[in-house]
């Protein structure tokens, strides 16, 4: 097929000589994901996209748009006014290219229908492809033009014709028009040719993921001899040590739970040396904390003694991936607890604990908007000024201390908001320089609007954050009334057009900052009371009267949440207890020692529907690497597609108090209240 009205813009890179190898490897490694252009006049990092690759730039210009690289500042800007898919190209053979998206609508619609004889057919482009721009790849490297065909709204990639990678790869595909973009296209690839079964795929194929969130100290107690709670008047049991430990997560790997459960990858607390004496100051009880969550680092390379040993986590990674399961690390980097050495010794190092916020001058403690890149989150544990380069040099190296001595798949970065972006292209760029040849999957958390949290994703940065966005939406939609389902297909919509169709954000049920949902929907929490002081002051349940319509209706809210995770495209992500509705006010109410054993009867229940929607995402690949279409909504009605290779996965939620039925193309469905269709 000939790609109509498409521009390219080609700019000449010489490579350094002191690297001949890498322009290949970067041409068939990870794949560069593109650049989203917001606006023209833009200013972009080049290391944000290809962060090894040792350039030294020239600049040329072709058509509308003007590329200039800076040699100094290694920034790319974006100038003219095309609404082509653009391809800036690196190098003079084995071409690496990087798309390039403009600011345009997107279009749903764009699907693939079969494969036969290795060949690729997408349809959804409508009747014409006469003013149609299609670009695809296998990983970094463009599709050649004898290998398109297209004829009646349909185009066939012959991967024959693709000089493919041996082992796993990826077809991409991205396509539009002047007034709009489509949904792009992801096709997991084997030597070549497209996977079209589940069991083919393996652990690291990062979109096959479901997380387990799980806090180590309130997930299973495996050795008892390192447990050490405080034990202090000054420290109530809620914020106490309880004893879980690796030896536990170990024990439960090798029992099954996890591979019964239908999870992939693990995600554990951060697990290094916090202070053994309590801090921080609560008045309602009054009560000091200890550092049972691991968010308050002393030492930045030292494994809490309290959680195992160097020994203990290496049999509990090797267990792990024994039984197909990823292991990803949450590490602090923002701030060190004050008892550090390191802080002793470098007192410079930290953010000012005053600043001046609209003229005045303010105690820079948790002003987590105004002043996000330097705001302290307590007075004992300061924010590290990682804008300076000592320090962040400093903290990059004892990040990857983790990755270097143990075989972790990864990291869930802890507060990335406050984090300036130098660390990350820092630490980003010294991981892929140092482990080559290792997968390492990058998940951050970032609270704010699509933009901010956009930043960060880029393939010289994180690979994902969570998508609070959708999770808060859901829960105000799933749980309040009076919310539309409109809102949750909106914020679905603007994440999968700010990410991609195939990206790999995490949905969540909840986590260790958030009220229990369930608790919510039930009642038993006040939509709008301070729910940390709830789950002090009285005992949280599902409801607040015990009334059992309540509680089956909430059971049922819960699940709900539970199949839009596990449906729309990123990655489901279950925070520990969620998956059989353990009820609970916010921290530290929401961190409850797990329970295991003695499940009542809709627990069990709740547990056993998450299992099969968990089993049923880990076998279908509409649901691993589908194509997402909204097909019906209404202000009760949320349904939508995944398809791939022309297999078709339907999903229609009814969050109405009565039963609904809609007409989807020439079916008609038939939905109970408060209820699911997955087929």
């Amino acid at each position: 097929m000939k790609k109509l009205t498409l521009f390219v813009a080609a700019v000449a890179m010489m490579l350094c000589a002191c690297q001949p190898s890498e322009q290949q490897r970067v041409a068939t490694g990870e794949p560069i994901m593109p650049i989203h252009v917001t606006g023209y006049n833009t200013t972009l990092y080049l290391t944000d996209y290809v962060p090894t690759l040792g350039i030294q730039p020239k600049y040329e210009t072709t058509g509308d748009y003007h590329f200039i690289v800076n040699q100094e500042e290694e920034t790319l800007t974006l100038m003219g006014e095309s609404n082509s898919i653009h391809v800036l190209s690196l190098g003079d053979k084995d071409m690496v290219d990087i798309v390039i998206l403009p600011d345009l609508p997107v279009k749903q619609g764009l699907t693939t229908v079969d494969v036969i004889d290795n060949k690729v057919t997408i349809s959804g482009f409508g009747k014409t492809l006469k003013f149609i721009d299609i670009e695809s790849f296998v990983q970094n490297m463009r599709v050649p033009e004898e290998a398109y065909h297209g004829a009646q709204g349909m185009v066939t990639i012959d991967l024959n014709k693709v000089k493919c990678p041996a082992g796993r790869s990826y077809l991409r595909v991205y396509a539009g028009t002047q007034e709009f973009l489509f949904n792009d296209i992801l096709v997991p690839l084997q030597d070549g040719k497209p996977v079209m079964d589940a069991k083919d795929l393996n652990r690291h194929d990062v979109n096959t993921q479901i997380l387990y969130s799980l806090m180590i100290d309130r997930f299973y107690d495996g050795n008892e001899a390192n447990n050490a709670p405080l034990n202090r008047p000054d420290v109530l049991p809620q914020v106490d040590y309880k004893g879980g430990d690796l030896k536990g997560i170990t024990k439960k790997i090798e029992e099954g739970f996890f591979d019964k459960l239908g999870i992939s990858t693990i995600w554990i607390s951060p697990i290094t040396q916090n202070p053994t004496t309590p801090w921080g100051q609560y008045h309602n009880p009054e009560t000091r904390f200890s550092g049972y969550h691991g968010y308050w680092p002393i030492y930045n390379t030292k494994l809490d003694d309290r959680f195992g040993t160097d020994e203990e986590l290496r049999e509990m990674l090797a267990t792990a991936h024994k039984h197909n399961i990823n292991v990803v690390l949450d590490y602090v980097a923002n701030h060190m607890h004050i008892e550090s050495p390191t802080l002793q010794n470098h007192p410079d190092w930290v953010t000012d604990s005053i600043v001046e916020i609209n003229g005045k001058r303010v105690r820079n403690f948790e002003l987590w908007d105004e002043a996000r890149l330097t705001t302290w989150f307590d007075v004992h544990i300061p924010s590290l000024d990682l804008e300076r380069e000592e320090v962040c040099d400093n903290m990059t190296d004892t990040a990857l201390f983790w990755v270097e001595n143990f075989d972790f798949d990864g990291y869930r970065h802890d507060a990335c908001k406050h984090i300036p972006l130098n660390y990350w292209r820092m630490f980003t760029k010294k991981m892929k320089s140092r482990l080559p040849d290792r997968q390492l999957w990058m998940i951050g958390e970032t609270y704010g609007d699509a933009e901010l949290i956009s930043s960060y994703v880029k393939t010289g940065m994180l690979n994902a954050q969570f998508d609070f966005n959708i999770y808060h939406t859901a829960v105000d939609v799933l749980g309040k009334e009076g919310q539309s389902m409109q809102r949750l297909a909106d914020v679905i919509d603007q994440s999968c057009n700010t990410y991609g169709y195939h990206h790999t954000m995490g949905n969540i049920s909840g986590n260790h900052d958030k009220c229990r949902f369930i608790s919510l929907v039930g009642g038993a929490v006040d939509w709008n009371e301070n729910d940390k002081d709830a789950g002090w002051n009285r005992q949280i349940g599902i409801t607040a009267d015990g009334d059992s319509a309540k509680e089956a209706r909430a059971y049922k809210k819960a699940l709900l949440l539970e199949v839009v995770n596990l449906t729309i495209p990123g990655v489901p992500c279950i925070y520990q207890g969620d998956e059989y509705g353990q009820p609970g006010a916010n921290d530290p109410d929401n961190r409850r020692m797990m329970r295991f054993e003695g499940l009542n009867n809709q627990e069990q229940m709740f547990r056993s529907k998450v299992m099969e929607l968990t089993h049923l995402r880990r076998n279908s690949m509409p649901l691993i690497y589908g194509d997402y279409k909204l097909q019906y909504c209404d202000d009760d009605i949320l349904a939508f597609t995944r398809t791939y290779m022309g297999e078709t996965v339907t999903v229609a939620i009814n969050k109405a108090e009565q039963t609904r039925t809609i007409i989807l193309g020439n079916e008609q469905l038939t939905i109970p209240a408060n209820d699911y269709i997955v087929k």
